[in-house]
C-alpha cells in the first residue's frame, strides 16, 4: 500500500491535502482522526446565560449537567463549523430556531476570503509614513498607508492584488499577518519612508519603540476652541501646536470673542483663516506629530508694532497635552523658557484629560458573494438580494457587522468583538472566517434554500456535525449580548 493510500484527502479548501493518522493538514484546522477528518477546534456556541468570559459545554450527552438548553439561549456560530468547499453542497450547519417569536433559520460556514483585508485605524498624531507609501511585514509589501482621521492614522492591508497577485512570499507574508492581526495578535508593521509600528487591535500602538498613551483632544485650532476661556487672564499668548493645524489664540475667533489683546506674534506657517495655520513644520514624531522637538523653531520675530513687549508670557502646548512650556519675553522680544505656573498647570491638565486613550482598531473586510452561497440557497443571487435588502442578517462569529451598500456582500467587522482565534487560513493563500446568515424560515424557503438540511439546536448539541462533535458554549461577544443574531 503506498504512503498515499494510507492517508485521508481533505477536500474543506482547493489544496486536497492528504493526512495521515493523528497529523493535520497544512492550515492546521484540519485533521485525521481515527480515519475520519474532524475539524480541530470545537464548535462554538453563544450562550446569554454565560456572564463575560465564561465558558461551559453544552452537550446533551454524558456529559450534560441536566440543565435545560433553550433554543434561544443559543446561537450557533460558524467557529469550528468547517467550511461548505466544495460549494455545491449545504452549509455545515442550517439550523432552525426560534428568535424573538419568529420561526428562523441560521446557516452557518466558515468561509474561505481570497478577497479580503483589513482596514487598520491607529490612534497617534505622530507621522507614521506618507499617504500610499508602502506598509511591509517581514520585508514584504501586504498594504499601504490610507488617508489620516482625526487624530488616527489609516492602514488598508491585505487585498487580492497582495494575497495572490504578486510572488508567493509576499501572498503568505500577507496572509500570516492578516490573520494575526485579525486574531488579536501584535504585529510589527514597517512603513517605506516612515515608521515601524507595533499594531493590535484593542491596544496601544507602539510607534518606532514609543507606546502611545492618548490621541489627540483635536487640531490645534479646536483645542483653543475648546478651552481659550481657561487661559484668559493667565497668559497673554497660547500656541497649540500641530501637524495640521496649529492655533494661535490671539488670532483666533475663540480669542476675539475674548477680547484678547494682540501680541506680535508671527508663526511660520502657512496662514489660513487668523489664528489657523498649516505646514508650521514637516510632519514627525515630535511636537503635536511635527518633526520639532523645539517648538520655539515654528516662530518669526516678534512684532513691538503689533503688541510684543517685554515681559510678555506665552504658553506652548501640544495636542495631547505630552508636551507643553512656558516663555516669557526678554528685552531683545526673546522667548525664554521658565517654570510652568501652577496656575496654568490644571489647564494642560485638561486637555490631557479630554483625550481619549491611545488604541489600535482592525476591522476584517471581506467579500462574502462567492461560491459559498451556494451552501445557503441553490439560487446564490437570491441571497444576496436578501441581505441587500436586509431582510437576512449576516454575522461574523456571532459579532454584528458592516455591510457595505452596493452589489455583492462586502462586509466589515471589528475584530475585538469576534470570539477569540475566529480566523484561521487556507495556503492558497485565503483568509478562513466564521459567517452567518439568519433569516426568518418562510423567506430561506423562498431563497431557495436547502431545506432537507435544516436542523434544530437539540441535535446540533447531541450528534454534532461532519467535522465531529466537540462543542463549546461560550459568553457572547462584549456589547452584543445576542443582539446580533436578530433578524431585520
Amino acid at each position: 500500500m503506498s504512503e498515499a493510500s494510507e492517508k485521508i484527502r481533505c477536500d474543506a479548501c482547493p489544496v486536497m491535502c492528504y493526512i495521515a493518522e493523528g497529523k493535520t493538514g497544512a492550515c492546521d484546522r484540519y485533521a485525521n482522526a481515527d480515519g475520519q477528518i474532524v475539524r480541530t477546534d470545537p464548535l462554538t456556541l453563544l450562550n446569554q446565560r454565560i456572564e463575560d468570559g465564561g465558558e461551559i459545554t453544552p452537550f446533551l450527552k454524558s456529559e450534560w449537567d441536566g440543565n435545560l438548553v433553550r433554543d434561544d439561549e443559543v446561537f450557533v456560530t460558524a467557529n469550528g463549523a468547517g467550511t461548505t468547499y466544495p460549494d455545491y453542497k449545504p452549509a455545515p450547519f442550517i439550523v432552525s430556531q426560534e428568535i424573538d417569536g419568529v420561526d428562523c433559520i441560521t446557516v452557518v460556514t466558515e468561509a474561505i476570503f481570497s478577497y479580503c483585508g483589513a482596514k487598520v485605524k491607529i490612534d497617534t498624531d505622530r507621522h507614521i509614513g506618507h499617504e500610499a507609501a508602502i506598509v511591509r511585514s517581514k520585508g514584504e509589501a501586504i498594504g499601504h498607508v490610507m488617508t489620516s482621521e482625526y487624530g488616527s492614522q489609516m492602514l488598508s492591508l491585505g487585498g487580492v492584488d497582495h494575497l495572490t497577485g504578486g510572488s508567493k512570499a509576499e501572498g503568505r507574508a500577507t496572509c500570516d499577518a492578516l490573520m494575526q492581526l485579525c486574531n488579536k495578535e501584535a504585529v510589527e508593521l514597517t512603513i517605506d519612508g516612515g515608521s515601524t509600528v507595533i499594531v493590535q487591535a484593542g491596544k496601544p500602538p507602539i510607534v518606532d519603540g514609543h507606546r502611545e498613551e492618548r490621541m489627540r483632544v483635536g487640531c490645534g485650532s479646536a483645542t483653543i476652541g475648546m478651552f481659550a476661556s481657561q487661559w484668559k487672564g493667565l497668559v497673554d499668548e497660547v500656541v497649540v501646536v500641530d501637524d495640521h493645524i496649529t492655533g494661535v489664540i490671539s488670532e483666533h475667533q475663540a480669542g476675539k470673542v475674548l477680547d484678547w489683546a494682540d501680541t506680535g506674534i508671527k508663526i511660520n506657517g502657512r496662514r489660513s483663516t487668523p489664528g489657523r495655520y498649516f505646514q508650521v513644520a514637516e510632519p514627525g514624531l515630535g511636537w503635536g506629530g511635527t518633526d520639532i522637538e523645539d517648538p520655539l523653531k515654528i516662530l518669526g520675530p516678534w512684532n513691538a508694532k503689533k503688541g510684543a513687549k517685554p515681559g510678555l508670557t506665552m504658553l506652548m502646548v501640544s495636542t495631547t497635552g505630552e508636551q507643553f512650556g512656558y516663555y516669557v519675553l526678554d528685552e531683545n522680544l526673546e522667548p525664554q523658557q521658565q517654570d510652568l505656573p501652577s496656575s496654568l498647570q490644571p489647564s494642560v491638565d485638561l486637555i490631557a484629560e479630554n483625550c481619549e486613550p491611545a488604541l489600535c482598531t482592525v476591522l476584517f473586510m471581506g467579500g462574502a458573494g462567492g461560491s459559498l452561497r451556494s451552501g445557503v440557497t441553490k439560487n446564490p443571487v437570491k441571497l444576496t438580494r436578501s441581505v441587500q435588502a436586509l431582510k437576512t442578517s449576516v454575522t461574523c462569529g456571532g459579532a454584528p457587522l458592516y455591510v457595505w451598500p452596493g452589489g455583492g456582500i462586502t462586509i466589515m467587522v471589528d475584530v475585538t468583538r469576534m470570539p477569540e482565534n475566529s480566523f484561521g487560513y487556507v495556503p492558497t493563500p485565503a483568509l478562513v472566517a466564521p459567517l452567518e446568515f439568519t433569516v426568518s424560515k418562510d423567506d430561506y424557503l423562498t431563497l431557495g434554500g436547502h431545506e432537507t438540511a435544516i436542523r434544530t439546536v437539540p441535535d446540533v448539541l447531541e450528534s454534532g456535525g461532519e467535522y465531529g462533535d466537540d462543542i463549546r458554549a461560550i459568553a457572547p461577544p462584549a456589547g452584543s449580548k445576542m443582539s446580533a443574531k436578530k433578524v431585520h
